[in-house]
């Protein structure tokens, strides 16, 4: 049975997607099956996977009921990476949902029938609290915080974790942590380094030894429509993602 884990932060800029994109293929080239989910309007988790967007069914459609899974299911040319895509029209379903039965968990219901297929389902949310973001936190088994290395980085988190203390309550109550990643990494600055220690004491025995560094190729890849490990396998970000995945996957074993 594959494992859901909701790629979360309400703040925008953090590498959420970029950590979506990427630890999924580095996933699927470690030979374990992956479907990425993409709930976010913006939709660059999709174009990042090299999927045009334009006349595609969507996660919107599996939200609001007109379409089934394999109707929106694309199979990648990544090794065992499959992606649900998103569409603009995502911007709108949070009212159109607001009033529908069980509106937290359509999410859920939908992946529950595909849940089996897979090692692992990422779910790329986008940068707010709202009720897509609610969907995904109920569906998940856990959830992956990416955090940059910047002054503001804890700002916010304390009301991401609200809101999980909330879904534990009303919806999902085996919710975990999975894990928090450090992004944009520079270990010569003073500041990383303070933030680095604060995220620590925040998150106690729960941040990945893996750090993703600041890096140009990483920002690149996405114009191509490819993770980084296919725009440039021997770019620092390719070796961090690799590193990521292992990292992910040996703390997934050592659970189980």
């Amino acid at each position: 049975m594959g494992k859901i884990v909701a790629i979360v932060n309400q703040k925008g800029g953090v590498g959420k997607t970029t950590s979506a994109v990427n630890l999924t293929a580095a996933l699927g080239d470690q030979h374990k099956k992956v479907l990425l989910v993409d709930i976010d309007p913006q939709g660059n988790a999709t174009s990042g996977m090299g999927i045009k967007k334009k006349g595609i069914s969507s996660t919107y459609d599996l939200l609001i009921g007109e379409a089934a899974v394999d109707d929106v299911l694309v199979h990648t040319k990544y090794k065992h990476v499959d992606v649900l895509p998103s569409s603009i029209e995502l911007a709108g379903a949070e009212v159109e949902i607001v009033e529908m039965e069980n509106r937290v968990q359509l999410l859920k219901n939908q992946l529950l029938g595909i849940k089996q297929n897979y090692d692992y389902i990422l779910i790329d949310c986008p940068p707010s609290l709202g009720l897509i973001t609610l969907n995904a936190l109920t569906a998940a088994d856990t959830f992956l915080v990416p955090i940059q290395c910047e002054y503001y980085a804890l700002e916010g988190l304390s009301q991401l974790m609200a809101t999980v203390r909330q879904v534990r309550r009303l919806y999902n109550e085996n919710l975990e942590l999975e894990g928090v990643l450090l992004t944009m990494f520079d270990g010569r600055l003073n500041l990383t380094m303070q933030v680095v220690t604060e995220v620590k004491k925040f998150f106690p025995k729960k941040v990945y030894k893996t750090v993703i560094p600041r890096n140009v190729r990483l920002s690149e890849a996405p114009s191509f429509g490819e993770p980084v490990l296919y725009y440039d396998k021997s770019s620092k970000g390719t070796k961090a993602y690799n590193e990521l995945a292992k990292e992910f996957i040996k703390k997934n074993k050592s659970q189980s």
